[in-house]
């Protein structure tokens, strides 16, 4: 009978999966093997080198091959790395919140609208803050979409209005409650120093303090947005990389019924 190992040299693995104790896969089971890159305040020279290989071993790396060292100019050294780590995690014990999602195309989102709502639902989104990238906002609400997926703007019973790039909280609510919304999307690309956290609690805050937080279903994403980080700033939904103008438009339409907002 196999005992899960297989020997490498002098080295043995485990190739035997135990999902309480997963571990990065290089090439082998259970090998930890992982490549890393990471800037260093420091020169490009042996030091530097050598600084990188030790701040990897006290993270609990071990067979550290430097593959790259590149010198950004003024004390600053970029470098990339592989090695293995020691370290594991219990994949059993993770529970992570996510939007409950059921296979929707356009046609038949609007078809559950006419349906159950019996008129076109408005949704006004925008790229907030100082934030300028509207790749996110423009994905889900454009006409042509992304990736083959139609924007909002395409439903016949979604009147969508994107207000585009580095709109203030304050302007965006202003529109929502002028055109009498059912519901507000914000994009969140731009996160250094966690300005997204920020400006999305503001949005929260702004829309508490008019007493207008429960007459629409609040929606965020970008790249570093969970559901889970979303719901504790006070959103109904978050949505990250990889969602769909249709994921975001069938939760806006199944939340809108389950509250009855006709």
């Amino acid at each position: 009978m196999s005992s899960g190992l297989y020997s490498l040299g002098k080295k043995e693995y485990d190739r035997t999966l135990d999902l309480t104790k997963v571990k990065p896969y290089g090439d082998t089971m259970n090998d930890g093997k992982m490549q890393l890159s990471f800037t260093l305040p420091i020169p490009c020279d042996a030091k530097a080198l050598e600084a990188a290989r030790e701040l990897l071993s006290s993270m609990g790396f071990e067979d550290i091959n430097i593959t790259c060292s590149k010198d950004l100019g003024v004390g600053y050294t970029f470098f990339v790395a592989y090695a293995s780590t020691t370290h594991t995690v219990d994949y059993t014990s993770i529970h992570v919140e996510e939007v409950e999602k059921e296979e929707m195309t356009m046609d038949e989102i609007d078809a559950l609208i006419r349906e159950k709502i019996g008129r076109k639902i408005v949704v006004v989104g925008a790229c907030t803050g100082t934030d300028a990238h509207t790749v996110g906002i423009d994905a889900i609400m454009n006409m042509k979409g992304y990736a083959g997926h139609y924007g909002l703007e395409r439903y016949q019973m979604i009147d969508a209005y994107n207000l585009g790039s580095q709109v203030m909280n304050e302007e965006l609510l202003a529109k929502a409650i002028e055109l009498k919304a059912d519901a507000i999307l914000i994009s969140q690309v731009v996160t250094q120093k966690d300005v997204h956290i920020s400006n999305l609690k503001n949005m929260v805050e702004l829309m508490e303090a008019q007493w207008v937080r429960d007459n629409f279903i609040l929606v965020c994403g970008g790249p570093r947005i969970t559901h889970q980080l979303a719901r504790e700033l006070g959103y109904d939904a978050g949505f990250g990389s990889g969602s769909f103008a249709e994921d975001v438009a069938a939760f806006i339409v199944k939340e809108m019924i389950r509250q009855e907002k006709k």
